[in-house]
């Protein structure tokens, strides 16, 4: 009998040495929550790449405003015409110990297209469901280098969203989250990532 069957409730398993499998292929998780866990996952994947998409073309939904508040769509904000998607935040809205640093690397040409691939490779992995490792750490890692910025955050001493994000998207991986309505199954059985387990 399956240890994901829907009848068992998680309570009941013995997951007193890990919360695996004897092969250490998958979580032990109710139905409900790896449905649960797929919908976060589609979620964080649909807003890593809307970020992408705002900053590559100034949709308007964070990028496209100038100084004085005036909508510009497909302007030059737009990554696309020459904008620089992380000048405007790094170089006017960073505050606290890192603002010098940040200030300094604001516009930068290959600050911004790490960012960029970042949104992009990030938001897709998690769409996808596939390479839920590496997207997880470098979502957590671009999380946390968001969260700098600001130091401390507007309402918390030390927790806002960014620091949330990064710990769902570690949750999501260490969970495989990527296996239920994602390719995650089907990208491990790949012999890339067998012979690479790292890429799960």
């Amino acid at each position: 009998m399956s240890i994901l069957h829907p009848q068992r409730p998680v309570e009941a398993l013995d997951t007193s040495a890990s919360d695996t499998t004897a092969a250490g292929s998958a979580p032990v998780l109710t139905p409900l929550a790896r449905q649960a866990l797929a919908v976060l996952r589609v979620g964080f994947g649909l807003t890593f790449l809307w970020a992408f998409a705002d900053k590559l073309l100034a949709l308007g939904f964070h990028t496209g405003y100038d100084q004085a508040g005036a909508l510009d769509r497909f302007g030059n904000a737009a990554w696309v015409n020459g904008g620089s998607p992380t000048e405007g935040f790094l170089a006017f809205g960073a505050d606290g110990p890192f603002a010098d640093f940040y200030g300094s690397i604001a516009g930068a040409a290959w600050a911004d297209w790490l960012f960029m691939l970042g949104l992009l490779g990030i938001g897709s992995a998690l769409l996808l469901g596939i390479g839920m490792r590496a997207a997880a750490a470098c979502g957590a890692v671009l999380y946390v280098l968001m969260w700098s910025v600001v130091l401390p955050p507007e309402n918390n001493p030390v927790l806002d969203d960014h620091m949330l994000g990064a710990v769902t998207l570690v949750v999501l991986a260490a969970t495989h989250a990527g296996d239920t309505w994602g390719l995650g199954r089907r990208w491990s059985r790949t012999s890339l990532v067998r012979s690479a387990p790292v890429l799960r």
